[in-house]
């Protein structure tokens, strides 16, 4: 029998990151979409012409028995909210990124779900992006040797800023890049090194509003240092990876390619889905000893795989959540050590 699976919100998560995979996964079925705007309920019955659109939290609570699986795709400061309302429904719960604005609300949604023995979990689908998972091949291997310095970026050219509720959205609600961005690439950096005893951070604003500008460095409790970059404003952006290790060392530029594929109209299981172009493969080695690595293929899939199994009980969920608690606790230090913006 399929897990009765409801979307909650059809932007860009909604549409691109979650619609997908619950559409091409024979253990889901998508049965409703929540969302009041009337082009994206157009746009969630143009793709799954079954899916039955609901207006709003009361709406999806009138129809609680009919729904296993709630996903929330909706901006953050509405994510406990919703799922704590989803959690005393009866529903298993996946979250987007960042989890709550804060880490407290975070660790409260986790008790509620173990009160009401519901799986909870956090969408962090970067951990199956095809180059974190070449970096942690090779950083399992031991052919890096030891790691002393891990470098991880998204950087992107937007100086007209955000848009839609990313533009107006403070801090408080968990607005700005480090929220945004941030519980992505901190989450791998704590995958790879495990846990931070200490953090630096610079966090910016440039263009107005939240912050669109920011480094963080991790001290981890292995020795490892992890520089994390986050920008709008890099018109040539740097590698997404750099590891640095005491044998050789691993450069990866561009990123994985599945966002861009979902985006252009490719579907999970399509051939070449999540295939990185040669170009772009790890280069390795030292300078008298360089190697081309080809990335595995990127699977967003295994996510949703993963959680059906959990729901099923015989696995684990995909992600810890409290994983993504401890990853608010580091952005929430981050802010609160940062210096001032610049100057006007």
């Amino acid at each position: 029998m399929s897990i009765r699976t409801a979307v909650f919100g059809f932007g860009v998560s909604g549409r691109y990151f979650h619609a997908p995979f619950l559409c091409t996964d024979p253990a889901y079925s998508l049965d409703f979409v929540v969302t009041a705007n009337a082009q994206r309920a157009a746009q969630a019955r143009a793709f799954a012409p079954d899916v039955t659109v609901l207006a709003d939290l009361d709406a999806l609570l009138r129809r609680a028995g009919e729904v296993d699986l709630l996903v929330i795709g909706t901006p953050p400061a509405t994510h406990t909210e919703i799922a704590a309302a989803a959690l005393d429904a009866g529903m298993h719960v996946v979250v987007d990124k960042p989890f709550a604005v804060s880490s407290t609300a975070a660790a409260e949604l986790l008790a509620k779900a173990r009160e009401r023995e519901r799986v909870l979990t956090v969408y962090q689908n970067r951990r199956w992006d095809d180059d974190f998972q070449a970096v942690r091949d090779l950083v399992d291997s031991g052919e890096l040797g030891r790691i002393h310095t891990f470098e991880s970026r998204f950087e992107s050219w937007k100086p007209q800023g955000q848009r839609d509720w990313k533009a107006t959205t403070g801090v408080a609600d968990g607005g700005g890049i480090l929220f945004d961005l941030g519980p992505h690439l901190l989450d791998q950096a704590r995958q790879l090194f495990g846990p931070v005893e200490d953090l630096w951070a610079d966090v910016v604003t440039r263009g107005g509003g939240a912050d669109d500008d920011t480094m963080v460095v991790l001290r981890h409790a292995n020795g490892t240092r992890s520089r994390i970059f986050l920008s709008g404003f890099a018109a040539l952006p740097g590698p997404r990876f750099h590891v640095l290790g005491s044998r050789a060392a691993c450069t990866i530029w561009g990123t994985d390619p599945q966002e861009a594929m979902l985006r252009a109209g490719s579907l999970p299981g399509d051939e070449g889905f999540g295939v990185r172009e040669q170009r772009y493969w790890a280069a390795v080695g030292t300078p008298e000893q360089e190697r081309r690595v080809r990335p595995p293929r990127g699977d967003y899939a295994a996510f949703y795989t993963r959680l059906a199994q959990a729901l099923n009980g015989t696995a684990e969920p995909p992600v810890d959540p409290q994983d993504a608690v401890e990853v608010l606790r580091l952005i929430e230090q981050a802010h609160r050590q940062s210096w001032p913006g610049p100057p006007a």
